[in-house]
This record gives C-alpha cells, sequence and structure tokens, in this order.
C-alpha cells in the first residue's frame, strides 16, 4: 500500500519537459552523470528512452532531478524520487547519497528490469568490466560487501558504549562497555573504505538499506 502510494505520489511530480534535445555525454561527467536507455518494446512503434540525472544536483533548487529523454528529446522532469509513465508501465529512478540505487522499467504485466547504463557513463563502465572479467567482478562485490559488513559491526561497537548510558538502557541492561576503542586513523581509513564500497555497489543499483546506509 505504501508503495504503490508512493508511486502515485511519484507520479504525480513529474513534469513535462520543455522538448531540448539531449545533451551529449562528456568524459568528465563520469562522475557525476548517469545515463541510462530503454527500448520498452511493444505492438507500437519503436521508441527510444533516456533517463538522465546529474548527481550533484540542481543547484539552484538545491535538489536532484531525473530528466526523461524520448527519442533525444526531453519529454518530462522530476526531482528524485522519480517516476514516468512510458509505453506499458513506469520507469522509477532513485538515488542514495553515494550514487544511484534504482533506474528500472516496470511493465503493467511482468518482472521489472533495470534499464541499461551508457557505455561511457561510471555505470556502463562498470558494467563492461563485469561483462568482460566476470569472476574478477564477482570478488570486487564480495569484497564490496564484506567491507561494509565489518563497517556495521564497527559502528555497532563504538554506539553500544555510549548507548548503554542512556538512563533506561543502563536501567535494563547495565552499562556494556566496547571491548576496544578505534584510533582515528583506523576510524577514518574504515570510513573511506566504506564510501568506496557503497560507491561500487551503486554502480551496479545494488542497494540494500541496512549495509549500504553506512557507506552513504
Amino acid at each position: 500500500m505504501i508503495d504503490r502510494l508512493q508511486k502515485r505520489l511519484a507520479l504525480a511530480r513529474a513534469e513535462p519537459g520543455d522538448g531540448r534535445d539531449l545533451a551529449r555525454y562528456r568524459w568528465w561527467q563520469v562522475p557525476g552523470r548517469a545515463l541510462f536507455h530503454l527500448d520498452p518494446g511493444g505492438s507500437g512503434p519503436p521508441v527510444h528512452y533516456t533517463v538522465d540525472v546529474r548527481h550533484w544536483g540542481n543547484q539552484a533548487a538545491g535538489t536532484v532531478q531525473a530528466q526523461l529523454f524520448r527519442d533525444g528529446r526531453q519529454q518530462a522532469v522530476s526531482k528524485l524520487p522519480a517516476a514516468f509513465a512510458v509505453e506499458g508501465g513506469v520507469i522509477e529512478v532513485a538515488m542514495s547519497a553515494v550514487g544511484m540505487k534504482r533506474c528500472h522499467y516496470v511493465p503493467h504485466h511482468g518482472a521489472a528490469r533495470q534499464l541499461r547504463p551508457d557505455p561511457r557513463s561510471a555505470e556502463g563502465l562498470r558494467a563492461r568490466f563485469e561483462d568482460r572479467h566476470p569472476v574478477a567482478s564477482r570478488w570486487v562485490g564480495v569484497a564490496s560487501v564484506m567491507t561494509l559488513t565489518a563497517g556495521v559491526g564497527l559502528l555497532v561497537l563504538q554506539v553500544i558504549d555510549p548507548l548503554s548510558n542512556v538512563p533506561p538502557v543502563e536501567e535494563h541492561f547495565g552499562h556494556i562497555e566496547a571491548p576496544f576503542t578505534l584510533p582515528l586513523w583506523l576510524n577514518t581509513a574504515s570510513a573511506v573504505l566504506a564510501a568506496t564500497a557503497s560507491t561500487e555497489r551503486a554502480l551496479r543499483l545494488r542497494y540494500r538499506w541496512w549495509i549500504d546506509a553506512i557507506g552513504n
């Protein structure tokens, strides 16, 4: 029920585009621009959709927007999370603090599928690495999960001591002392590794709040 309500609100947020042409993808935009493509198919005439997201957002409005292009012309614009009605379904777009977490076509009938990342984008470069080196890509993914899992464990150990000093908690569970305290340099290194791991997962549009939020 909540998901359906959120989707309706996202669909209502979408505003008509001004028909501008899709801007060329430049090499220096790799860190901050995501570009995804969709050919929905169906019985009608062929149509090509492109979703353009600038990670650093609209500086004037203070929001991150997704732009939907139909055959190279801007059809709609919406702040994230966004939902665009297209032939046969809806395109859903969302991002976290470190990158994209969803850019999927959800048909009215059938399973959702991820849009195809532009080969020049960071997401496209990561997808190419996976295609060319599947074993290495799998190990990189495993390393990202292990890094974030370790980060969650370290975070729990660091907050358990001050949390146990809260009177209601201490009354019920007593004081719990952390087994060790991390030095500043190790805390900093852990934060950098967690952010890197979350970014790597975002390039594959992998996101789970309980693990990826540690790197945000």
